[in-house]
């Protein structure tokens, strides 16, 4: 591919927004019903399905409603993800012999797919069964984004309704968003990655003779089984030879397409997508950049359709692509230059820092594919964020931390930015000295309490959950590196898991009873200390009248909407974080290149 950043972006946008245009079609007409409506036997297996369940396929919900199905159906399913890891040596489908995964991780691993966060303390081909990938990991990503595409679907027809009491049935939302949209793309990507090498299988492990004989160190065991140390408490290393590697197999090519569709991120691999059977040629690396983005950019072209008026969803994409573009280019600019402890050790005339990323990608692919993970709450990775620059991994950290709004993952990007756009509009009318309004609905004490709540539960979760685990010895005894680095890891840790995105600075040892827990609760509380607001958003105007334009009334659309929403998403971000990106890797920037 063409070794131009502006040409691989450029590139990028125009394809994804062909794309997106016509599937907004496909999400409108799924999501209000109508396609169910136009083909009779859509309609009845939904009403079928409501049956079953014991459901009214005709109730409106109030939003208290709507959030309580959310909460209960992820409860459910939460309890089922944790039973079928502690339970996986005994289940089908397990030709490693996989045993049980251990309580604290089960808790981590069943909340963290459930609320579409995907965080992976373990290496998945070495502890999860074909079994438990399958049937708790990629079915609920898929459950996972439809809950997204819900939320963000009931806060649009909280603009849209006019003296409304409900928002909408959650359960035929959820329906809808895994049948009609989630499972028919997730089949096309699929086939394609397979087509390109990606492999779908059952088989085996595999066995390979290696070209020459690794030697490696591994740690040192004594009789009762445990890491033997050295009078300094390190483990002792010792040599080991080996001419064979074992290769895993596995369902991966499935997994793999609802992860990037539904901005899941975890792999099955513990490479993730920088691994060459998740993602071996740059085909299918351009195809999963694609992925992520495509439905989020897809919903803000469908709220134009759904508000009546296709400017406003411009403008919310052109606030987004305005962000993405700018965060592009500065990741791309941290990571063309080397690393200059190296230039200093006399390796000068390097490409840049190629460190943790992988050669058939390069440094061009790699930037573009950390920007857009991080901008929507995916989480795959094709190269080791830890190895980042400094700045270079201060923009991932500092697009997570926005709340993922620039696209965003399924669903929750669009609510965010939305979440955003009604702060915008309320803090323009405070500076002229009228009642805020957006799309035609009156902007109150009630909904600003709950923006406050929506924008503020994940600062509390990160920065409150970072500060006590540098406090306890607990929690600094997982970090792998000291100084300012070290503290990056664990801030980056809670940034990843309260904004549910799933990326990490690996050198953070997390897969411990400590973090487990801890990332646990702030994966849970981050989801639904957002979603519940913005349901209660949606109900409250929902129930309000659409009121008429006047010359009083703030235009949000065009290029000074665009740019006063860039400006709060941006200066809200940047009052919430600076201060302890200052402490990371702002700090470790100036230590690097200060030498």
């Amino acid at each position: 591919m063409n070794s131009s950043i502006v040409f691989q972006t450029v590139m990028y946008l125009v394809v994804l927004f062909v794309l997106a245009w016509p599937l907004s079609r496909l999400l409108a007409t799924a999501l209000d019903g109508s396609l169910s409506s136009r083909f009779a036997f859509l309609g009845r297996s939904e009403r079928a399905l409501c049956r079953l369940m014991g459901i009214n396929a005709d109730e409106d919900m109030p939003w208290w409603r709507y959030a309580l199905a959310l909460l209960v159906f992820h409860l459910i399913g939460a309890v089922f993800v944790y039973a079928q890891q502690r339970l996986q040596g005994s289940l089908p489908f397990n030709p490693a012999n996989m045993g049980a995964v251990s309580p604290d991780s089960s808790f981590n691993t069943s909340i963290s797919f459930l609320t579409n966060t995907n965080w992976q303390g373990y290496s998945g081909e070495s502890t999860m069964s074909y079994f438990t990938q399958m049937l708790s990991l990629a079915a609920h990503n898929f459950m996972s984004a439809a809950t997204g595409l819900a939320v963000a679907v009931a806060l649009i027809r909280g603009f849209v309704r006019r003296k409304a009491a409900g928002v909408g049935n959650a359960w035929l939302d959820i329906y809808r968003s895994t049948v009609y949209i989630l499972l028919p793309l997730s089949l096309v990507v699929a086939v394609f990655l397979v087509g390109q090498g990606v492999i779908q299988n059952f088989a085996g492990y595999k066995d390979v003779k290696l070209s020459e004989t690794v030697t490696y160190q591994v740690p040192k065991t004594g009789a009762d089984g445990q890491p033997v140390k050295d009078a300094k408490g390190n483990p002792v290393l010792v040599d080991t030879k080996t001419a064979i590697q074992t290769l895993p197999m596995g369902p991966v090519a499935s997994q793999e397409a609802i992860k990037m569709l539904g901005t899941n991120g975890g792999g099955f691999f513990n490479a993730n997508s920088a691994h060459p059977f998740e993602n071996p040629t740059p085909l299918s690396n351009f195809v999963q950049m694609l992925s992520i983005f495509l439905i989020p950019a897809a919903l803000v072209f469908m709220f134009g359709r759904w508000v009546g008026d296709a400017r406003q969803g411009l403008t919310v994409l052109g606030a987004m692509t305005l962000l993405f573009v700018t965060m592009v280019g500065v990741e791309y600019w941290a990571e063309i230059h080397a690393n200059p402890i190296l230039t200093h050790l006399g390796m000068s005339g390097l490409p840049g820092n190629m460190e943790g990323k992988e050669t058939r990608f390069g440094i061009v692919a790699s930037s573009l594919f950390t920007v857009i993970t991080t901008a929507a709450s995916c989480g795959a990775v094709n190269t080791m964020h830890d190895s980042l620059m400094p700045l270079g991994g201060l923009v991932p950290m500092w697009l997570i931390k926005l709340g993922e709004v620039v696209f965003g993952g399924v669903g929750a990007g669009l609510y965010g930015m939305l979440i955003y756009a009604i702060l915008a509009v309320f803090l323009s009318g405070l500076m002229i000295g009228r009642t805020p309004e957006y799309l035609g609905k009156k902007i109150e004490a009630f909904e600003m309490k709950m923006v406050a709540i929506a924008i503020l539960a994940t600062p509390c979760l990160i920065l409150g959950g970072t500060a006590l685990s540098v406090m306890l010895d607990v929690g600094k005894a997982g970090m792998a590196n000291p100084g300012a680095h070290g503290f990056s890891e664990v801030l980056y840790a809670f940034a990843s898991s309260a904004n549910n995105n799933g990326s990490a600075f690996a050198g953070l040892s997390a897969n411990t009873p400590f973090y487990n827990v801890m990332l646990g609760i702030a994966m849970w509380f981050g989801r639904f200390t957002v979603i519940i607001p913005v349901l209660a958003i949606a109900g409250k105007l929902a129930a309000k009248p659409r009121l008429a334009q006047t010359s009083g009334t703030l235009p949000t659309h065009g290029p000074l909407f665009v740019m006063l929403l860039v400006g709060t998403v941006v200066i809200v971000g940047a009052l919430t974080y600076i201060p302890a990106l200052a402490l990371g890797p702002v700090i470790e920037h100036l230590q690097l290149f200060g030498r």
